[in-house]
């Protein structure tokens, strides 16, 4: 069972990143995944989803207040009578990872093994991921394994306790990489592991102007991608033909579609295509897998525009500041520079397009959730965000779809 979260991403999301890599004719991996539904993410007290309430919905099938992480709104859910699809499957003897291109904290991938009633609390956040259990934990935020004053391979440690996580993962069995070679070098037997590719995301979330300014890359070089730690994780959970569960986040889509960076969040969404290759991969080679693919929101309010905002010609026309209404724009390289040029359509043209945001926030909209392999066909119609866990649950533990609590 592999749930995949590109977070923040919807349907103009996609359909930029389907633009840049396939052309307006062309089809990402996301295309093809047969099973398609309108993905309903609002929480208890909120129209729109947020990522830790999202999360939340998405771990334990229950809707939860906006400001909820393991919990609803610090509450513990139904007292502790309900674990989350993650903690109920490592206490039935299945295997579990969790990948997040994020720090390791990030609600998509750890409130289905946390709860916290601040989501700003990584250092509880990092060390009920090291105690839950999880065989794979891949992600960026080093600084909050380590305590103060000491340094790791990425920098600085936060922590306040004076606890060293890694060193505590090292006496639970984890051999702890840092780095995307030592990732590839593992062997396949290897009962548990710790990746921290970074001090903080794995990726630098500001806008294309801030990223040209300091000099700094989109994503950290060293850093293995999203594809690159999904395959690790399906290498390492793969035992027998046993079953087991991978819950992977691209946090860089979300990130940068706040950012309202245009380039970043296609690129984002670019990397979330190919870890959907790999488990698309997976499934084909295994009858009784699953993979699903939701995000909770849409991050930004991204939308793409062609003519007449931009004009036919050679695609080196600097485009506006604003749409006429006030909305800004970004080209390929930001604010007032040239619209992106799309891959071929299938008559060989390049049409230009700017990306148009509404905010800086994540709000709801155009999501859908799509899915392939082993009960594919629980995906129709509309579905809700709690659904999500039922649905992992029907896969894992043969457990009846009730869709009778919308």
């Amino acid at each position: 069972m592999i749930f995949i979260h590109p977070d923040g991403a919807g349907i103009a999301h996609w359909s930029a990143a389907r633009f840049m890599s396939a052309g307006p004719d062309g089809e990402l991996v996301w295309d093809t995944l047969p099973h398609i539904a309108v993905y309903r993410g609002h929480m208890k007290d909120s129209i729109s989803g947020t990522s830790h309430g999202g999360a939340t919905a998405h771990a334990f099938g229950r809707r939860v207040g906006w400001n909820s992480f393991g919990m609803d709104t610090g509450v513990p859910i139904d007292r502790g009578a309900r674990p989350s699809v993650v903690t109920r499957a490592l206490a039935e003897g299945l295997r579990a990872g969790l990948v997040n291109t994020g720090i390791a904290t990030e609600p998509g991938t750890a409130a289905f093994v946390a709860r916290v009633v601040d989501r700003k609390d990584h250092a509880s956040i990092a060390t009920q991921l090291v105690e839950s259990g999880a065989q794979v934990i891949l992600g960026g935020g080093e600084k909050w394994f380590l305590p103060k004053g000491t340094r790791g391979v990425h920098g600085q440690g936060a922590r306040e306790d004076g606890v060293d996580l890694v060193e505590r993962a090292r006496s639970k069995g984890y051999v702890v990489v840092r780095t995307r070679e030592e990732l590839a070098a593992l062997s396949a037997i290897t009962d548990r592991v710790l990746g921290l590719f970074a001090s903080d995301h794995t990726f630098n979330d500001l806008s294309e102007e801030e990223l040209r300014a300091r000099g700094l890359p989109e994503y950290a070089p060293g850093a293995p991608t999203v594809a690159e730690m999904t395959a690790a994780a399906i290498r390492l959970l793969e035992r027998d033909a046993a079953p087991f569960v991978l819950v992977v986040e691209e946090e860089g889509s979300d990130n940068f579609g706040n950012a309202n960076n245009a380039r970043g969040t296609i690129t984002a969404l670019q990397r979330a295509d190919d870890a959907l290759g790999v488990a698309r991969a997976f499934v084909q080679r295994n009858p009784r897998a699953l993979m699903l693919v939701a995000s909770d929101s849409d991050a930004g309010g991204m939308e793409t525009i062609g003519v007449p905002v931009v004009l036919a010609g050679d695609g080196e026309r600097v485009l506006p500041e604003r749409s006429k209404n006030g909305a800004p724009l970004d080209g390929r390289d930001g604010t007032g520079t040239p619209p992106f040029l799309a891959a071929p359509d299938r008559e060989g043209r390049r049409l230009p397009f700017a990306v148009a945001w509404s905010t800086n926030d994540d709000v709801s909209g155009g999501i859908l959730c799509r899915a392939a392999g082993y009960r594919a066909e629980l995906v129709h119609g509309s579905i809700d965000n709690t659904e999500i866990h039922d649905i992992m649950s029907a896969v894992l533990f043969a457990q009846p779809l009730d869709r009778s609590r919308r």
